[in-house]
């Protein structure tokens, strides 16, 4: 496996858009793929804020994604900037592409002086999350879910 930036395998951001969609569409009740295809398509720049990371394997297929973002929802705006939409393909899952996204992700974030990075998530997925080292940050309703938004500091894990 590798990571790679998505700008450079512009291939792969209906498929992506698609799955984004299916996975986190209940966040966003109005969100269509195409909106999704024009945000993706939107992260020209390598190292910078709004981009997204691939996880691909040895035939360059996708395996997951994951989006650094200054904005992730219009309702968190305090928090910033953001690691959103991991999503690993279900084929892939249960081999460390998440992990593997979220620490990438991280380093790119502490790259570019960013000194803590927030997400969101349900109450299911924090426990994932805190095994990486994320730690609680606070709880927000959006829409029907009730998110737990956590952070962490990027200076720690570089």
């Amino acid at each position: 496996m590798r990571i790679a930036w998505l700008r450079d395998h512009p291939w792969h951001v209906d498929a992506l858009a698609a799955a984004h969609v299916e996975a986190f569409g209940a966040l966003i009740p109005d969100w269509t793929v195409q909106q999704a295809v024009q945000e993706l398509r939107s992260h020209t720049r390598a190292r910078a804020i709004p981009t997204t990371l691939l996880a691909l394997d040895e035939a360059g297929d996708w395996l997951g994604s994951v989006s650094l973002l200054q904005e992730d929802h219009q309702r968190i705006r305090q928090y910033s900037p953001w690691l959103a939409s991991l999503y690993v393909r279900p084929q892939a899952r249960g081999r460390g592409v998440g992990a593997a996204l979220v620490a990438r992700c991280v380093a790119e974030a502490a790259a570019l002086g960013v000194r803590r990075l927030h997400l969101y998530c349900t109450a299911a997925l924090a426990g994932y999350y805190a095994v990486l080292g994320w730690r609680e940050h606070a709880q927000v309703a959006l829409g029907p879910l009730q998110v737990q938004v956590m952070a962490i500091e990027c200076a720690e894990t570089v």
